[in-house]
């Protein structure tokens, strides 16, 4: 596209922003406004959950397929993100909620691997779940009553048993596979995710606890994944490999959640260790992770959204990337103002399209389009609430420690109780395979789609 046919096209994009601006019901230009926006988003998000109701399981979005679109994990992300939305905006409304969501899914053994979600339970699943308890205890979510698993304990025993030698085996050197359990589809598979979410959740606790093995389990998470080639020298980072090529039959597609979880994991260790390695590699993460996934200063999927290719999954990306990167900000003050500026603009083309529905206020998922494209869910609307209550950030305190206020009792061998080999899983029902099999076919369809679309370019 030559400079001016560019400067037309900008325009006119431009152009449809400002008429649509003028017609969507919410607003980003005082602290009031971006809470009342927050609220009625954080609303219509809660609508799509419905465990709350007689005869449905606590916890869960409706799924997984065929049942429902989602699968377990995106249900822990989402109470991860009600709990910023609380932390942020100070409203307490889905409080209750919460707990009950996250207390139900915790599982036998409090280390988040229920059994009902065996046939679709991966590293980073069990990965989010634990992030999200993480998470509450550093802003001091209300914690759970005195016989309920604690926040920190949740979150150490997520990362505990994903430390276990049996889920790191010599098979690409080392490092996490996609999938727990080896009668899963996706268990040949090495990520970047799955990796990325022990790495921040180490990376968490070492700040939090002062506990070195964290830390050093952080390390060497990050040391892993640049020798094996999933980040490469331009913090570009790629998907996952198979082990049956030792890792080197790399899948490049990139996605937004990876780049912010291991920025977000950097910026923790800059902050637990002030060390300029960490600083350059949070400088590095940031860089490419705006060049690649902020086209224009808005938030874009490039792996899926040009084509409308996106999974469920896919479709829930862009409110961590908001969400993460806003906490960067504040850990690390460095990269604030840059921050900042690009999810303000992203965020205002983001309610900018929420002009669908009966009542006019319903989220899509193609921001940089200026108009609501009709895609629609729960992730759709939790991008959007991410992306809005993340501009408050500058209103409360960051992240807390045991020494800076944080109150959640920990426990350094939860997870001690949990089945330590990956492999030792209850048989599987009828049930359970029904669901492998329906994930096995997503899967295949997902990773030949990314495949196809990756020979016409970044």
């Amino acid at each position: 596209m030559t400079s001016t046919l560019r400067r037309m096209a900008v325009a006119a994009l431009l152009s449809t922003i400002t008429i649509v601006q003028a017609a969507t019901p919410y607003s980003i230009d005082s602290i009031s406004a971006i809470k009342d926006s927050a609220k009625t988003l954080a609303y219509d998000l809660v609508l799509y959950y419905n465990g709350n109701e007689t005869g449905q399981t606590p916890g869960i979005l409706p799924g997984p397929p065929p049942a429902g679109p989602y699968y377990w994990w995106e249900a822990g992300a989402m109470w991860g993100t009600l709990i910023d939305y609380w932390h942020l905006t100070g409203d307490s409304t889905y409080n209750d909620l919460v707990m009950e969501a996250m207390m139900w899914q915790t599982g036998p053994n409090a280390d988040y691997m229920p059994p009902n979600v065996t046939a679709s339970l991966g590293n980073d699943d069990q990965g989010f779940w634990g992030m999200s308890a993480m998470l509450a205890a550093e802003v001091n979510f209300p914690n759970p009553p005195d016989d309920k698993p604690q926040w920190l304990a949740l979150a150490q025993a997520v990362f505990n048993t994903q430390a276990e030698p049996g889920r790191h085996d010599a098979t690409c050197n080392g490092g996490l596979r996609w999938q727990i359990p080896l009668a899963n589809s996706g268990y040949n598979y090495k990520n970047s995710i799955a990796n990325g979410c022990f790495f921040n959740l180490g990376a968490r606790l070492a700040r939090y606890t002062e506990n070195k093995t964290y830390a050093d389990w952080a390390e060497s998470t990050w040391d892993w994944t640049t020798s094996v080639g999933f980040m490469d020298a331009d913090y570009n980072i790629y998907d996952g490999a198979h082990v049956e090529t030792n890792c080197t039959d790399i899948n490049k597609a990139q996605f937004s959640y990876n780049s912010a979880v291991w920025l977000l994991g950097a910026a923790y260790m800059w902050n637990h260790t002030e060390e300029a390695r960490w600083q350059s590699r949070v400088e590095g993460l940031l860089n490419r992770t705006i060049s690649f996934f902020f086209p224009d200063g808005i938030a874009y999927e490039v792996a899926c959204e040009s084509h409308m290719s996106c999974t469920t999954d896919m479709l829930s990306y862009k409110g961590y990337l908001h969400r993460w990167m806003a906490t960067t900000a504040q850990i690390a003050p460095y990269t604030h103002e840059r921050i900042m500026a690009v999810l303000q603009t992203s965020t205002q083309a983001a309610i900018n399209q929420c002009t669908g529905g009966d009542d006019g206020r319903t989220c899509g998922f193609q921001w940089s389009s200026g108009a609501f494209g009709g895609s629609v869910g729960a992730g759709q609307t939790m991008n959007v609430l991410g992306a809005v209550s993340s501009l408050l950030i500058d209103e409360t305190h960051g992240p807390l420690t045991n020494k800076t206020g944080g109150t959640s009792v920990g426990n350094p061998n939860a997870g001690s109780n949990s089945r330590d080999n990956p492999t030792e899983w209850a048989p599987l029902t009828t049930g359970d395979r029904v669901g492998a099999g329906f994930l096995t076919a997503f899967v295949l369809a997902g990773i030949t789609g990314l495949f196809v679309f990756m020979s016409f370019g970044e």
